[in-house]
């Protein structure tokens, strides 16, 4: 190759490099505790941002021709903000200094309010403060399900049915993931109007192990041949369950397998044929409808802050600033039994708006045990955070949210074939058991709206959403998927999920 080739090629090279999308990735620490920052806001634009995840890290794309940031700004409650350039921030560890909540003599106030005087001004300008008019907003979504089973023993004792035995049982019990983790992450646009969602998901991923689905499907496809096998027609079940007992006719349920149960299996097999999941719009539709009911504001939230604010005790801690905003920072804690979470609110001090709320449980929201069935609601908690739109109104910036659930059987079990058709003796076969089982589940989402743009009400209803999309199956996470995507960094636990070669 000539020289003039080679500089006109390395002069390519560099054009195009300087006209490619730029990521830039670092991570927020605690100058002293060496900890990672949660949920800090990084501002890169005048209405561009990202957030970092749960453990400060972050990443967001510079778009090509686009002009780069003089500065870009770092902020997070009870930390110093800081401007930084591009070449700091790329591939490293940032360190911000904590920064006390001002106590007074900051802000000025025509007439200085008592805490309860606050708590009711924005109560009282709620319809005011929350958007409801359609809204189209850029969102990453990432749901995180996870089941941690604590322990699983049928406690075979007797059974007629020879195939029906204690190793069958036991083999059962060893087949049931101990941990199952399922995540799901999309980006896309979501168009709202008030309690109404439509998407247009542009990507999404899923990450789950299709082992612990052929393994279900392989285990229901013996049993029904045992089952098959070794019950009459005509014969009818006793179930017996302490001091419940159920009659159920032998026939329905062959029926049932042999028509819905085997449709069921054909749907899981396709889908497990390819490296994607259909009904992808419906389902993400739905895990936000279920996240954005959980608002403070929303009639079917179980956290009843506002609804009962005379069972909390509320405390003015200070002052602080978000966005350029000041707000008076709340504490909140019951002040009686009957009250259930404990948390901060952050409320500015112009218009009463809550611009940002953090949450807890203090006790479990529900705690059911009769006859040897347990059920717990044991985590409620999370963070969500607000920004002001062009029109005065709020709406959704950032929500971290987990539900935390704990189930358990611990009861016996008698299964009995009986059949009237038959000569001689009427019971046939006889299955005991005596269930342990215990397992917790929890339900995380993440959700980041990286821009917002109010639109009118005949673009939300004109729009038409693409039921098409799907979303790519990985056994294992590939961080090369979201390259040129703004979206919240994975955690370490995401980051390391894989599938073993022979489980694939």
């Amino acid at each position: 190759m000539s020289i003039n080739k080679t500089l006109i090629h390395l002069f390519t090279l560099f054009i195009g490099l300087s006209l490619s999308a730029q990521t830039v990735s670092s991570r927020l620490v605690d100058a002293k505790t060496k900890k990672g920052i949660p949920y800090a806001t990084v501002q890169y634009g005048e209405h561009q941002g990202t957030i970092t995840n749960e453990e400060g890290r972050f990443s967001f794309v510079l778009d090509a021709g686009a002009t780069l940031p003089d500065s870009i700004y770092v902020t997070s409650m009870g930390y110093e903000k800081k401007g930084y350039s591009l070449e700091q921030l790329q591939d490293s560890i940032i360190l911000l200094n904590s920064k006390a909540i001002e106590l007074s003599g900051v802000y000025v106030f025509d007439k200085e309010l008592e805490v309860d005087d606050i708590i009711e001004k924005m109560k009282e300008r709620i319809p005011q403060n929350v958007n409801k008019d359609p809204i189209k907003q850029r969102f990453f979504l990432r749901t995180s399900e996870l089941a941690n089973m604590q322990k699983v023993d049928f406690g075979f004792e007797k059974s007629s049915i020879k195939e029906l035995n204690k190793e069958l049982m036991d083999s059962i019990a060893n087949s049931i993931p101990k941990n199952a983790h399922h995540y799901t992450e999309s980006l896309g646009d979501l168009y709202k109007h008030h309690t109404k969602y439509k998407l247009d998901i542009f990507k999404a991923a899923d990450l789950f192990d299709k082992k612990d689905v052929s393994s279900f499907e392989e285990l229901a496809e013996h049993m029904e041949e045992i089952f098959k096998k070794n019950v009459k027609p005509g014969s009818y079940l006793k179930i017996k369950s302490g001091i419940f007992s159920e009659k159920i006719e032998v026939d329905s349920i062959i029926d049932t397998f042999d028509d819905e149960r085997v449709e069921q299996m054909k749907k899981v097999k396709s889908q497990m044929q390819k490296d994607s999941i259909s009904g992808l719009t419906d389902s993400q539709r739905g895990e936000l409808r279920e996240m954005l009911s959980q608002l403070y504001y929303k009639e079917d939230t179980k956290l009843d802050l506002v609804e009962k604010t005379n069972r909390y005790e509320f405390t003015l801690v200070g002052y602080a600033d978000i966005n350029d905003a000041g707000v008076y920072v709340i504490d909140f804690k019951p002040k009686r039994s009957s009250a259930e979470f404990r948390g901060r609110l952050y409320i500015n001090i112009e218009d009463f708006a809550i611009m940002r709320l953090d949450f807890e449980n203090t006790k479990r929201l529900r705690n059911f045990r009769l006859l040897g069935i347990t059920y717990r609601e044991n985590v409620y908690k999370g963070t969500m955070r607000f920004a002001k739109l062009p029109s005065g109104k709020y709406d959704l910036q950032f929500m971290d949210f987990a539900e935390g659930r704990y189930f358990a059987v611990d009861r016996p079990l008698k299964v009995v074939e009986k059949n009237k058709h038959v000569k001689g003796r009427r019971k046939q076969n006889e299955l005991l058991l005596n269930i342990d089982f215990r397992m917790n589940m929890t339900n995380k989402w993440e959700l980041v709206v990286f821009n917002q743009e109010e639109i009118a009400e005949g673009t939300f209803t004109n729009y038409k959403e693409d039921k098409t999309v799907r979303a790519t199956y990985m056994p294992n996470y590939d961080p090369e998927f979201w390259k040129g995507y703004n979206i919240m960094e994975p955690n370490q636990a995401i980051r390391g999920f894989t599938v073993s070669e022979e489980e694939q």
